[in-house]
């Protein structure tokens, strides 16, 4: 089974929802027909803020109901990453606001699956103000299993350790600076070859409201390392490459590394 999937690098409008998502319709329109899946980058509606007070929304607000719709409405899924919060009650009934940088995943049919940051970037202050996920939900989708982690998370390979090949893709969104762009680059492709795996890397471009730089560097890999896709350093754009179920199973089956894999247990 083929699977074309779509990588969109952008320039996200720092801490503006509305702006964001207006450009997101644009892109929507010109790709209605073309694509199966669309990635967008991390925390795609704000940039990489601290702002959780100000910016958080439950799973029903604006931003995920906006995207479901646009999901059916274009008969594309849509993959990417938001600034999150659920309400807590303790034991002695006060309620607070817990904030999560949660992934999303929406599908044309209506279901939406989400996951939780793991790894938060503490350098930038990500530790104060949001919690970590706890669960690595691997989702199941047209046939596909694919796994979402976002940015940080690709410095830890035992995280994305694909045991058993229980995922067939595996996803990474993205705030990742140029400063450091060489070890996203290599990450990358050291992910899709050691955990025998399509893989997509979705950064962004432009500079952020922190003053940091980002020129991209979004690509899809093969299993064995190939460049399948990518769009060119600080430009605006997208990139589709056509996955295929049937060549990734042969290729475990002709080279099947996974069966000598060192067996754990992540949580």
């Amino acid at each position: 089974m083929n699977m074309r999937v779509s990588i969109l690098q952008m320039d996200i409008v720092w801490e503006n929802k509305q702006a964001n998502l207006c450009l997101l319709r644009q892109k929507l329109e010109m790709l209605k027909g073309q694509t199966d899946i669309i990635i967008l980058p991390e925390t795609f509606s704000t940039g990489f803020s601290m702002e959780t007070a100000l910016l958080a929304e439950p799973n029903n607000g604006m931003t995920i109901s906006t995207l479901q719709s646009w999901s059916s409405e274009f008969n594309i899924a849509l993959i990417g990453s938001h600034i999150a919060c659920e309400c807590l009650q303790n034991q002695t009934g006060n309620v607070r606001s817990q904030y999560y940088n949660r992934a999303f995943f929406v599908t044309p049919d209506g279901d939406t699956y989400y996951y939780d940051k793991y790894h938060l970037f503490r350098m930038g202050n990500e530790t104060k103000y949001f919690s970590p996920g706890k669960d690595r939900p691997i989702i199941h989708y047209h046939g596909w299993n694919i796994l979402l982690l976002i940015c940080y998370d690709l410095r830890f390979p035992v995280w994305s350790r694909n045991r058993n090949n229980e995922y067939d893709m595996v996803v990474y969104v993205a705030n990742w600076p140029a400063t450091r762009r060489r070890v996203w680059d290599v990450m990358l492709q050291a992910r899709a070859m050691e955990n025998s795996s399509y893989l997509c890397g979705v950064n962004r471009i432009g500079m952020d409201g922190n003053n940091l730089f980002y020129n991209g560097g979004s690509a899809i890999y093969s299993p064995k390392g190939e460049l399948l896709a990518n769009v060119a350093d600080n430009v605006d754009g997208v990139a589709t490459a056509t996955l295929s179920l049937n060549e990734l199973k042969s290729f475990r089956e002709k080279f099947p590394v996974w069966k000598d894999a060192d067996s754990f247990t992540l949580l």
